[in-house]
């Protein structure tokens, strides 16, 4: 089998689609050596880490969203073609119209046809009509949950046979024993409290639900604030205020003296994320909408407690391991910050049913799980067809 791959995330390990494209090229590489594997990039892209025996396509690309649609409408298709692949796999929602070989689409969410917010322009509503269209023509789509799959056969339009949910995974080096060493410079480095923390580390657009952790810690944090704050990572957006992105500072210092139990630290290095985990006395994940949620399953793995909603794809990520909560009840998410903080021996159980877990997510799962897809596509057995 010859397997062509849209390289256009290779360089951008810090998104979850380049993570996803890494990992699954790595592990396919070792699980199925005679694979042959071709990445078809923009000329730009820095390949780092790229496993030895694939084969690398470099096309010269425009500047802007114009130059991403004719990569991926025009030189990918075009470069499969020439290096004469069986099959076409691109990584994320951005497939062409037509394709020489059989395709295989990963489609991670649908958050763009669900949430208006994510529509704001004209380029964007443009782009993910396109891209829409685009799905449909494809062979089969993959998608990261059983969530995503009822959601991508509702707004795209296709049947249910026609997609396969396949669970992503997270990096070995969560484990919560792995890069302890670290953690003092860690710690200086973030700033971070010497006696744990309350954590979220996630986006901050409206879907995160940040206002409901907010009003949360509003009800906790004068029982606990003063042992544990509220650390607020992830990198912010260049402007606050608009639907996409609410006014968190705002939120925050409407409430008098809730500000001297939060912590603000900004982005965090990929490296550094298993040990800002770890140190946290718990991680909370108040998402509205995940695709996947892989925010819980990294603080799982770290051996960190979750509270989490219960909400979209999320209890499918924790199991039974997480406390989840309703997004919409503040109180009820305060108190389980509260129960999760003081009580050490629902602490230890979530902490044990974290790990356990977490164990049951894996890249080889993935790209085992990915491979089936592809022989099922090459005999002929599976195909998009419309509602």
């Amino acid at each position: 089998m010859h397997l062509a791959l849209n390289g256009w995330f290779w360089d951008q390990p810090f998104t979850g689609s380049g993570q996803y494209l890494r990992h699954l090229i790595k592990t396919l590489r070792r699980l199925y050596p005679d694979l042959t594997l071709t990445l078809i990039c923009p000329q730009s892209t820095a390949l780092n880490d790229v496993p030895a025996g694939v084969n690398v396509v470099k096309v010269p690309v425009g500047k802007g969203q114009i130059g991403k649609v004719l990569f991926e409408q025009r030189a990918v298709p075009m470069e499969t073609k020439r290096c004469g692949a069986d099959l076409l796999h691109v990584p994320y929602w951005g497939a062409p119209l037509t394709s020489p070989a059989p395709l295989v689409v990963t489609v991670h969410d649908v958050i763009p046809l669900s949430m208006r917010e994510y529509q704001e322009t004209l380029s964007a509503r443009l782009y993910f009509s396109l891209v829409r269209a685009s799905a449909k023509g494809a062979g089969h789509l993959i998608t990261d949950s059983e969530f995503s799959r009822r959601e991508i056969v509702e707004h795209i339009g296709v049947r249910p046979e026609a997609v396969t949910a396949i669970p992503l995974a997270c990096e070995e080096s969560f484990h919560p024993k792995l890069g302890v060493e670290r953690d003092t410079d860690i710690r200086a480095r973030y700033n971070l409290p010497e006696e744990g923390y309350v954590l979220y580390l996630g986006g901050f657009d409206v879907r995160k639900n940040l206002r409901a952790l907010i009003a949360a810690w509003t009800f906790a944090a004068p029982s606990v604030g003063d042992q544990y704050l509220l650390v607020l990572a992830g990198k912010p957006p260049q402007s606050w205020g608009s639907s996409r992105f609410p006014d968190i500072p705002k939120e925050i210092a409407a409430r008098p003296g809730l500000e001297q139990w939060i912590r603000w630290i900004g982005p965090v290095d990929e490296a550094d994320k298993p040990g800002v985990y770890r140190m946290a006395r718990c991680y909370v994940f108040p998402s509205r909408y995940e695709g996947f949620g892989l925010g819980p399953l990294e603080a799982m793995a770290a051996g960190t407690p979750v509270i989490a909603a219960d909400a979209s794809s999320l209890p499918e990520v924790t199991g039974d391991a997480a406390y989840l909560v309703d997004p919409n009840d503040s109180r009820q998410m305060g108190g389980a910050i509260i129960a999760t903080l003081i009580q050490d021996d629902l602490h230890a159980s979530m902490r044990a049913a974290g790990l356990a877990r977490a164990t049951a997510f894996s890249w080889e799962r993935t790209a085992r799980e990915t491979f089936a897809v592809y022989q099922q596509m090459l005999q002929g057995r599976s195909a998009i067809s419309l509602t």
